[in-house]
């Protein structure tokens, strides 16, 4: 059982809500705006579950019938709209799942309460059609949008809700999360804080992904050989990036960071600023080889292949490029 305690950060986020549930100054509509993994569904899921509590604090009490369903994802007055396509949700998905049913009252709570996960796929016609409830909702009514960037968004759907940005975590709080809750060795801890990039949910994943181990192998296998491959392995090197294509986005996250331990190797000789430091006798070989003009001009490669692949140019000549100029800089 969970309630906003258990939320990691987000202390003025938290107390706003909280001081909606008590002071009964609940707004009809809300986005909450953060990365993957910054904790929006778990905000959203604590914040419903609070509201249709039936002690009606500003915790859930994790024990009344109301909050036994919530976190069985089985209260009736708390939907979560679901999405027949993968790449968007459709006016037909707003129509049949929210705006027809919230003119029907509450089965047992004093609220209905919508959420929306991944709505930056709303289509502007769902949008549009979401639109006329948040502007007349009976009173009953309260929809949350969960979006990885809320700029996706019309400005008159903006304008009637309240905007959360989840902003990143400190490094030692995702750090003190995962102390907390997982148990890793220390070299994993640190390197799954830092790779979050602020997020818990991330770096739970990357703890216990074995698609994200396999992930961070392949790359540092690549970086460690580029110097010395021949044109057949670059393309087996290609093809094995193809096979994370789905994630390539961690994929070049994980080349940038190793790059930039390079580049701050060399300005420092520090280890202790190392995130890759099971390899440092590898980071400390290329720092040696490699000037600092070659180190920002693969690190420009890896944010102009991010553009590219954004923009849907051919993957496996993209990723051939890069690899060719890592190897041309070491």
């Amino acid at each position: 059982m969970s309630g906003f305690a258990d939320i990691y950060g987000y202390d003025t986020i938290k107390e706003h809500l909280q001081n909606a549930v008590v002071m009964d100054k609940v707004s009809h509509a809300y986005v909450f705006s953060g990365n993957l993994g910054a904790g929006k569904k778990m905000l959203a899921k604590i914040f419903a579950k609070t509201l249709q509590c039936e002690e009606g604090g500003k915790e859930p009490c994790n024990h009344c019938h109301s909050c036994v369903q919530a976190e069985s994802n089985n209260q009736p007055d708390i939907i979560w709209v679901r999405h027949e396509k993968p790449g968007s949700i459709g006016v037909d998905d707003i129509r049949d799942q929210l705006v027809a049913d919230i003119q029907i009252k509450p089965y047992s709570s004093r609220y209905k309460i919508y959420i929306i996960d991944e709505a930056e796929k709303l289509t502007v016609q769902a949008q549009n059609a979401l639109l006329k409830t948040i502007e007349e909702p009976p009173a009953y009514g309260i929809v949350i949008l969960l979006s990885k960037n809320a700029d996706i968004f019309l400005q008159t759907i903006l304008s009637r809700c309240v905007v959360l940005d989840l902003k990143p975590l400190s490094d030692s709080l995702v750090e003190n999360y995962i102390k907390d809750h997982i148990s890793c060795g220390d070299y994993e801890r640190k390197f799954a804080a830092k790779f979050a990039r602020g997020c818990i949910g991330r770096a739970i994943s990357i703890l216990e992904s074995d698609e994200f181990s396999q992930l961070k192998n392949q790359v540092v296998s690549m970086v460690k050989n580029a110097k010395d491959m021949t044109s057949v392995e670059i393309m087996d090197s290609v093809k094995k990036a193809g096979e994370f294509k789905l994630v390539i986005d961690d994929y070049l996250d994980l080349l940038n960071v190793w790059f930039r331990d390079v580049l701050i190797f060399k300005s420092t000789a520090d280890t202790n600023l190392i995130i890759f430091s099971d390899e440092i006798s590898s980071i400390r070989n290329q720092a040696e080889l490699v000037s600092y003009e070659g180190l920002q001009d693969i690190l420009d490669s890896i944010d102009k292949v991010k553009v590219r692949l954004q923009a849907n140019v051919n993957f496996d000549l993209t990723m051939e490029l890069l690899i060719m100029a890592i190897k041309e800089n070491l």
